[in-house]
């Protein structure tokens, strides 16, 4: 999936999250989704030593039911879990000691306009040219002096991960 479907889909699940969570009753929500993709490769004396590859993602919410304040996580996207986070979250709420200074920041106070910090320089997660890299990079310093016989190793790490943070004021 493209990057920019990615970010659309996590937006939309960010927002139908923060409408679920006023639906049940908060007067306020906070929520952010991340989601995560890399390959890491290790080599140790010229062999590879590891592949990983990652897919990770998850959600974290806080709503506030008045001044009382639940949070809940899940690494599950599905729009049920979703769901059932913001249930948890509101639920725990109710049982929370009341504190007079919690919730959103004032509206006025939240950022609303984000420079572009050019962040994003893809590479793809090519296995191959991984091996080939964390392998070269350890040979380049193994073969440096004859009397470099053994080392810890060379790695190569490539991720692209995505957040998404998005609250109750808009």
């Amino acid at each position: 999936m493209q990057i920019e479907q990615q970010l659309a889909e996590i937006q939309s699940k960010v927002a139908d999250t923060l409408k679920l969570a006023l639906k049940k009753g908060a007067t306020q929500a906070e929520a952010s989704m991340s989601k995560v993709e890399g390959i890491s490769v290790s080599s140790r004396l010229r062999e590879v030593e590891n592949i990983e590859f990652t897919n990770d993602g998850g959600l974290g919410i806080s709503v506030y039911v008045g001044k009382h304040k639940g949070s809940a996580s899940t690494a599950d996207l599905s729009m049920e879990a979703l769901a059932l986070a913001v249930e948890k979250a509101v639920d725990i709420a109710k049982y929370t000691s009341e504190d007079p200074c919690t919730g959103l920041a004032d509206a006025e106070l939240i950022a609303t306009e984000f420079p572009d910090l050019d962040l994003y320089h893809p590479v793809p997660l090519d296995p191959q040219k991984a091996i080939k890299t964390a392998v070269a990079a350890e040979s380049a310093a193994l073969d440096y002096d004859p009397r470099i016989t053994n080392s810890d190793g060379a790695s190569y790490n490539a991720n692209m991960g995505m957040r998404v943070y998005g609250n109750t004021h808009g």
